[in-house]
Order: structure tokens, then sequence, then C-alpha cells
């Protein structure tokens, strides 16, 4: 089962996927951040300490595909929006985007196929918004809807958090509203 789990900054998604990730016997939390900064760095620091400390963990900043492949536990990606700015912030890496992203949707769809194969993933709404600025702004609210299509495409279940309440998008592969 893929739960993918959207919603603006500080709306509530990661809590809300970690209660539902909670529900499993054996979890493990893939952290795509990276400290690059103080700030981000208590922010990371905050997100460890509110985990509860039986769930492994597994920091992966680029190459999910093989995270997912791996594993055969539950698994809470936070979050595909830190994981597509890692790539896109660097320009050695961001040639091969395109491959990891095609195999990162592969290895979703076969983890999808397999009984007890749960995959929780936190992503970013980041088109609600005004059309950014910036070229690199622009590029990055263009490749996080087009990323976010694909994994929605692929979940079974969708949800959008706003002010920390979960609204049901999709569930068990059909859309609810639209």
């Amino acid at each position: 089962m893929i739960h993918l789990v959207t919603g603006g900054a500080r709306s509530g998604k990661s809590r809300y996927a970690e209660q539902l990730a909670n529900e499993q016997a054996q979890i493990t939390y893939v952290a795509t951040a990276t400290p690059g900064d103080d700030e981000m760095a208590a922010r990371i620091q905050r997100h460890k300490e509110d985990r509860p400390a039986h769930w492994a963990l597994v920091e992966e900043p680029f190459e999910l595909s093989s995270v997912v492949n791996a594993s055969s536990s539950t698994l809470l990606i936070d979050c595909l929006t830190l994981y597509l700015t890692n790539w896109l912030c660097n320009e050695q890496r961001w040639p091969d985007f395109e491959q990891e992203k095609s195999e990162f949707l592969s290895a979703l769809k076969k983890a999808s196929e397999v009984p007890g194969q749960d995959i929780f993933i936190v992503t970013n709404e980041v088109g609600s918004g005004i059309v950014p600025l910036g070229e690199l702004s622009r590029r990055f609210a263009d490749e996080a809807g087009w990323l976010n299509q694909a994994v929605a495409a692929i979940a079974d279940d969708v949800t959008l958090v706003v002010s920390g309440c979960p609204l049901a998008l999709k569930r068990n592969g059909v859309l609810l509203h639209g």
C-alpha cells in the first residue's frame, strides 16, 4: 500500500503520516533532509526527537529508489520535496534526476504489489500559490508538481492535510473528489 500525504508547510502532514505509520509493527523512517544551515539542523533534530525511538532510520537524500527496492518493512519517506531540492541544487547530479525518478516510481509500483509492504510518503503541495518569479523557483514548482502527480497516480491513498486536518482525496485507488 502506498499512501501519499501532501499539504503546505507546517500543515501537520508529517505528524499525520507518522500516526498512520505508527500502526505498523516495524517502521523505517527515511529522511531526505540535509542540514545545510543551523535552522535546518534544528528542524532535523526536532524531527528525530519527536519520532519513536524504536523506529529504524535511513538518511538518504538522493537514492530513494534504492531504499524502496531494498526494504521489506514499512517505510515512511519524509519528504519528496526535500529529495527534489537535493537533486535540483546539485548541478553535478541533476542531469541524472529523470533516471532516478523513473527508478523510484518503478520501485514504488513494484512495492505496491507486495502484500504487507506499506510506504507512507510525505510531500509538500507547492502548486497552490502564485507562480514564482525566479527561474530556479519556477523549475522547483514545476518539478515538484510533476513528481507529486506521478506518485499520486501510483498511490493507493492520497491525503491532503490542511491546518492539521486530513482530507482524503483517494482511497484504495479511487478518487473521492473530482
